[in-house]
């Protein structure tokens, strides 16, 4: 038995009661209907998608341990969620503090450059852009083109270099960059 709480027509604060030992409640406080629906949704801890970006980095691990890809493809993996994870948590400080935000697309195209498993985890842990629905949409598109070229870069035959791959991304990131000043 946890804490109840309802929303009055109108939106209203409403009180926060938890049962005591006898059935009857017991005033604990008041809640506003926003954190309410925020807590509802995030209840879970995680959340499905911290798992899976997680389980993607450990089976990416895995796979260079094993030899089955290449070792710099996991490296930048992790590197990019990491940075991914920094740049989410500053974020959320500067939404906190009415700072100067980071721009959605360079949010992107972080998550487009390999660090969506990073974004997925700081996503749940700062409960930040996880209910922005156009932003959802476009961080989900970046995933499946990510990991289309994953796909490709694994299994075609003619591959891509390190070098070669850095450059385009390197291209990209540049190009955000010059464009936000």
């Amino acid at each position: 038995m946890g804490t109840k709480a309802r929303v009055a027509p109108g939106g209203t604060i409403q009180p926060v009661t938890a049962p005591r030992r006898d059935g009857r409640a017991e005033p604990t406080g008041t809640i506003a209907p926003a954190r309410m629906a925020r807590s509802a949704r995030h209840a879970g801890g995680w959340g499905l998608g911290a798992t899976i970006g997680l389980f993607f980095v450990i089976a990416l691990a895995l796979g260079a341990i094993a030899g089955r890809v290449p070792a710099w493809v996991a490296l930048v993996y992790a590197v990019m969620s990491g940075i991914s994870v920094l740049v989410y948590g500053l974020d959320k400080s500067a939404a906190m503090a009415n700072r100067r935000r980071t721009p959605e697309r360079s949010l992107h195209l972080l998550a487009l450059l390999g660090g969506w498993p990073g974004a997925l985890l700081a996503q749940s842990v700062f409960r930040h852009k996880s209910s922005k629905a156009g932003f959802q949409w476009m961080f989900r598109l970046t995933v499946v083109v990510n990991l289309g070229v994953l796909t490709w870069l694994l299994w075609s035959r003619s591959g891509i270099s390190l070098d070669r791959l850095l450059l385009v991304g390197w291209q990209a990131l540049h190009s955000v960059i010059t464009r936000g000043q």
